[in-house]
């Protein structure tokens, strides 16, 4: 057993006693000897200040509360051995997102799950090393500081006057928007939001907002159907209609890996005669598929899109 489920299971033996439990039923439970059940009540008292009592007389321990004070709870450790490691690749991506999102906030919460993880120190470097998120097509311009403002306004359903450039021209304008959705996609961030200039919706690459003002007025509440509708139906980050149908034919040899990949919600993939694979889903925008195509290069044949 573990030192992370001895813990938990001590811990559990103690918050279910109000009388004393002996040193030696506690070894039988835990399943070790008497040394390691003193260095376990040693580091549950030092690492985590409970108030773990010894009573002399019966040779046990118990939690002492003072005052019918609320019974002592381990803290973070709600979490069995195998959960606790589960937490190894949240770990890694906070790593990633503690940059852009909440940054001390996430950074606390990392701090506090390598806290746990330290218990086991034989393992838990190499097992924290073992985990890699690789990043793709980030853009490394830094995270806008305005970043929990926008957040913030988000959570509380407020508008927000901007100051934004588009990427696609270069125009500068201001706008004021009622922030619907943040999303993380291919580590960058976007900002989907009613727009009340154009009166629609839109998406706004968060590093290109170059001011944030919380203004005093609740924000426009689109209902979550239609923002799926709008943002999912076509392709990638685009958001709008999908006018037309994407049929893309892949080589048998590149089959064995589409077949299972998610490119799109409304998929549909067979298999043709020759043993290649062909994938149909709508777009509308082609600039995102066509970079998405390129990357597999000989081994697709012609794309056909028709309308629908």
């Amino acid at each position: 057993m573990e030192r992370f489920e001895r813990i938990y299971q001590l811990h559990h033996i103690l918050s279910g006693r109000r009388t004393p439990i002996a040193n030696r039923d506690l070894q039988e439970q835990l399943e070790c000897s008497e040394i390691t059940v003193k260095r376990l009540i040693s580091l549950m008292r030092n690492h985590f200040a409970a108030p773990i009592v010894y009573n002399r007389q019966l040779n046990g321990y118990t939690y002492g509360n003072e005052n019918g004070a609320h019974p002592y709870e381990l803290p973070g450790l709600w979490f069995s051995a195998d959960e606790l490691w589960g937490l190894l690749t949240c770990h890694t991506l906070l790593s990633k997102l503690s940059q852009g999102i909440f940054g001390e906030h996430v950074i606390q919460l990392q701090k506090r799950v390598e806290k746990l993880l330290a218990l086991d120190n034989t393992s838990a470097g190499r097992k924290l090393e073992s985990v890699k998120i690789l990043a793709m097509a980030a853009r490394q311009k830094g995270i806008n500081p305005l970043f929990n403002k926008i957040a913030s306004a988000l959570f509380d359903r407020r508008q927000l006057r901007l100051t934004y450039k588009a990427r696609s021209d270069g125009e500068t304008t201001e706008r004021d928007v009622s922030p619907q959705t943040l999303v993380h996609y291919r580590d960058n961030w976007y900002l989907d939001a009613w727009c009340h200039l154009k009166n629609e919706l839109r998406i706004f690459a968060v590093e290109n907002i170059q001011t944030a003002a919380r203004l005093d007025r609740p924000a426009k509440i689109i209902p979550r159907a239609e923002l799926d509708t709008y943002f999912s139906s076509a392709y990638g980050i685009f958001s709008g209609k999908a006018e037309h149908l994407a049929k893309l034919k892949f080589t048998p040899e590149r089959a064995r890996w589409i077949k299972d990949e998610h490119w799109h919600s409304e998929q549909q993939g067979r298999w043709l005669d020759d043993s290649s694979y062909e994938l149909a889903f709508p777009f509308g925008d082609h600039r995102e598929l066509l970079m998405d195509i390129l990357k597999h290069g000989r081994h697709m044949s012609k794309s056909s899109n028709r309308r629908f």
